[in-house]
């Protein structure tokens, strides 16, 4: 008897993470919609400004900054920071650095040149580029032997939530929490071995203060946390979508242009 339970239970199990899965992609596609549907996939180029900030241990690790971040699709991942410094915003102490990431490497600019950043800083942009939600619906999703759960309900930030899990087939997952109400993505986390002391890291990233702009949702309020602790938030001014960029400003060759006195 035992053994014919057994058997009798496999297949029901198998039925529900069927029934799961299937529940799971609609959530994400209800997700994709809310984000904007067709606008929202069709993005070519993207701009943001704002002001951010860096944590470390959770306590502020230096002052807000200013930002200009500018995207392309192709080659998917590459973008530019220009990052403006302000100390008691006098010449001496306001300078501008860019950030040039290709899919292989990452690279500071002054007007002084171009230096290619360290290993560490390009894995790390790698980790969360290669988690990111564009490349969750872009790639994962289109991946051969992908699994997408649902993990049921959850509050979060007094906001009731779906959470969904995306497993690849190489056993790597990012798990999104939603809106029950909107669908928007309220957070997106991932964990990580790190390789030198072989222990789990656990990356989240959080989303709020949506606006529609030019039909896509855009959280103007981005908040990443690392094994618990805040190390980032940023809040947007301004958000503009598929503007003709020229190629130049993604070229990490390019000098930036000195400061005027």
């Amino acid at each position: 008897m035992r053994v014919g339970a057994q058997a009798a239970a496999v297949p029901s199990a198998q039925v529900a993470r069927v029934e799961d899965a299937g529940r799971g992609r609609k959530l994400l596609d209800a997700m994709v919609e809310a984000l904007g549907g067709e606008a929202w996939r069709e993005r070519q180029t993207w701009i943001f400004e704002g002001r951010t900030a860096r944590f470390y241990k959770g306590q502020p690790d230096g002052g807000a900054t200013q930002f200009e971040e500018y995207y392309r699709v192709q080659p998917f991942g590459e973008r530019i920071v220009m990052i403006s410094h302000f100390g008691a915003m006098v010449a001496k102490d306001h300078r501008d650095v860019a950030e040039v990431w290709t899919s292989e490497n990452g690279y500071e600019i002054t007007y002084k040149g171009t230096r290619r950043l360290p290993a560490m800083e390009v894995e790390e942009y790698q980790r969360w580029r290669g988690h990111s939600l564009e490349a969750v619906v872009e790639e994962w999703l289109k991946q051969p032997g992908v699994l997408v759960m649902d993990e049921g309900s959850k509050m979060v930030e007094r906001h009731a939530a779906d959470e969904v899990s995306v497993l690849s087939a190489a056993n790597d997952a990012v798990t999104l929490t939603l809106d029950q109400s909107t669908h928007l993505p309220l957070s997106l986390s991932f964990r990580w071995r790190d390789p030198l002391y072989k222990d789990w890291n656990t990356e989240v990233e959080e989303f709020a203060d949506y606006h529609v702009v030019q039909g896509i949702a855009t959280p103007y309020s981005v908040t990443t946390m690392h094994n618990g602790d805040m190390t980032g938030e940023r809040f947007l001014t301004r958000a503009a979508y598929n503007v003709k960029l020229a190629a130049e400003l993604f070229d990490p060759g390019r000098k930036l242009e000195t400061k005027g006195k």
